[in-house]
């Protein structure tokens, strides 16, 4: 019991971490901000591994859609998903499935985060391009190209972040 109730608390946590670092944003001309969600979710799914990575992404996402306002620049309801940045909140379902695949090799695991970004900008790109009009290619040198490079450091960062929170989590763990 101890450890389901650990669980839970732990993937309401890191949702909670979503919804704060998804409120850090720059506003661009596209309307797709710079923010630190993908930063959120990679150390979500780093952290908390494949289940509750993606558990806590989904809490996050699912309390969007009832309309609480933890999507960036504090919007919020099920609009929002189908809004011209709605297929970047799908695609960290799959930011956080593949950070959270647990292998031992740090490479591997930092190469699934990068893969978990291109599966993200693919969603966001194509929602973006539907709703547009703009053609693929178009839509991702608007929305996409531009945010890369800041979102494979990200998952970098979040990667050692996570190391370095299970770190002190089980040295805390083992007081």
């Amino acid at each position: 019991m101890k450890n389901k109730t650990k669980s839970i608390v732990m993937t309401g946590v890191f949702a909670a971490i979503i919804c704060v670092l998804s409120q850090i944003a720059i506003p661009m001309p596209t309307g797709v901000p710079v923010t630190l969600q993908t930063f959120a979710v990679a150390l979500c799914g780093y952290f908390l591994g494949v289940k509750k990575g993606t558990a806590a992404v989904l809490v996050y996402i699912l309390l969007g859609a009832a309309g609480i306002p933890v999507f960036s620049g504090f919007k919020g309801g099920f609009a929002c998903l189908g809004a011209l940045t709605g297929g970047f909140i799908y695609g960290f379902l799959a930011l956080a499935l593949l950070c959270g695949i647990q292998l031992k090799h740090k490479p591997l695991r930092i190469a699934l985060g990068a893969a978990g970004i291109l599966v993200c900008h693919f969603f966001g790109t194509l929602q973006f391009a539907l709703l547009t009009g703009n053609g693929f290619i178009q839509a991702f040198f608007l929305v996409s190209a531009p945010y890369l490079i800041k979102d494979f450091i990200s998952v970098v960062l979040a990667y050692f972040g996570a190391l370095a929170v299970g770190k002190a989590y089980k040295a805390k763990e083992a007081m």
